[in-house]
């Protein structure tokens, strides 16, 4: 089977039909995913055209990136991948005789879209690096812990040897293309974050492809590997859930900052091939937005999900640190699984097969000084923002005790593409 075969299928299904996945563990779902129904108070629920357009979106990947690896492969990967990394690094001018594939894919990128406001980016990234390593245990032990509850996603982490990878090399290379992105000019068209937001892209379409190639995928239960849906959930992690993290945390951030950060993530969405209608213009309208994705995708245990949460549950095991190695590494990992209650819950902790914390010691005790840093960090914004940034790059380096290429280890998963 190939991923023209499974398109053709998700085609072929009857207009009103979405994959059996969709909202197949609600009930579970709505428990797991109380706390932030808390946070939205009324009118949460998805009205039944946004249920219906949820579920249609397990069924298109991203047409645009498909169909330029689809040429890629007709006339060699390899050659194809150099000429789109030339035409990333140095402009598609820089091609002598540029394809017009390729050609047609920057003209559309090259040009910002006419919402951007590079303003409003650089302000969310600079938030971002104000927070400093607050950040990470949001996104770490809040939205990627959290993720690992969505078997359908799950599955797809699993053939592409996210196990034999192991936690570390996966959570580091996520989270250099977050400090890329939340640079200063990350986002500009030559900046860090642009490129490896159009690489991570790449490498999603090529998973698409391998997983297509290389499984007997039922796109009537799981819809289109690496989907719209999987992809802007994820994607909303950064966003959304950064955000209610962070205020959960003690962190206080204006209605402004909110607005700059969601900006920011939206254009790395756009960038990353998730369509409009799932990138929110808002704070508000985000979180309402995961809220409903979560319904969808949150399912019951699985094998692997129980594996994925493990695993990165004592990724601070294997971290090489420079001395007392026995007890840091203890005290981290018990760190980051109070920080996982506070954020799923103990229905959540079940769910995933970790092992139970009832006192979320580590938010409690850092609440106090993330509110009076935050509060301080008002008066010296690029002061606090250049410390966070050095601490963000010191933690990304101890995950793996070296800095990571964005795309180095996972485009190893489809050299055989």
């Amino acid at each position: 089977m190939d991923l023209d075969t499974l398109l053709d299928q998700a085609q072929a299904l009857p207009a009103p039909a979405i994959p059996a996945r969709h909202g197949q563990e609600i009930k579970r779902a709505r428990r797991i995913s109380a706390r932030l129904g808390k946070v939205l108070l009324r009118n949460s629920d998805p009205t039944e055209a946004e249920w219906t357009m949820l579920g249609r979106a397990l069924l298109r990947g991203d047409a645009e990136m498909d169909d330029l690896v689809s040429w890629m492969a007709s006339g060699g990967l390899g050659e194809g991948r150099a000429l789109f990394d030339q035409a990333l690094e140095h402009g598609i001018d820089s091609l002598a005789d540029a394809p017009a594939p390729l050609r047609a894919f920057f003209a559309r990128y090259d040009v910002p879209p006419p919402w951007l406001d590079m303003a409003e980016v650089e302000h969310g990234a600079q938030i971002a690096r104000m927070q400093g390593n607050m950040g990470s245990y949001i996104l770490r032990d809040g939205a990627l812990m959290g993720g690992y509850q969505a078997p359908g996603f799950n599955k797809v982490l699993v053939m592409t040897g996210a196990l034999s990878k192991g936690p570390s090399k996966r959570l580091a290379e996520t989270s250099q293309w977050w400090l890329n992105c939340t640079d200063t000019g990350g986002m500009t068209r030559f900046g860090a974050g642009f490129k490896s937001t159009l690489r991570v892209r790449l490498i999603h379409a090529l998973v698409r492809r391998h997983v297509a190639t290389t499984a007997d995928w039922d796109v009537a239960q799981d819809g289109i590997p690496l989907n719209q849906l999987d992809m802007a959930a994820t994607q909303l992690a950064f966003g959304p859930v950064y955000l209610v993290g962070a205020r959960t945390l003690g962190i206080v951030l204006t209605k402004r900052d909110g607005a700059a950060l969601m900006h920011l993530m939206r254009y790395a969405g756009y960038l990353m091939g998730i369509e409009e209608a799932l990138l929110p213009t808002s704070e508000k309208q985000g979180q309402r937005m995961i809220y409903h994705m979560l319904l969808s995708v949150v399912g019951r245990p699985d094998a692997e999900g129980h594996t994925l949460a493990l695993s990165l549950a004592n990724e601070p095991l294997d971290r090489p640190y420079p001395n007392f190695a026995r007890v840091r590494a203890w005290a981290t990992r018990e760190a980051h699984l109070s920080v996982n209650v506070f954020f799923l819950g103990l229905p959540g902790m079940e769910n995933l097969g970790l092992p139970r914390r009832y006192i979320p010691w580590f938010p409690l005790a850092a609440m106090p000084f993330n509110f009076v840093r935050s509060i301080a960090s008002r008066f010296a914004r690029e002061r606090f923002a250049r410390s966070g940034r050095r601490a963000q790059q010191a933690w990304v380096r101890s995950l793996t005790g070296t800095r990571q290429k964005i795309g180095g280890a996972a485009a190893k998963i489809v050299e055989a593409v």
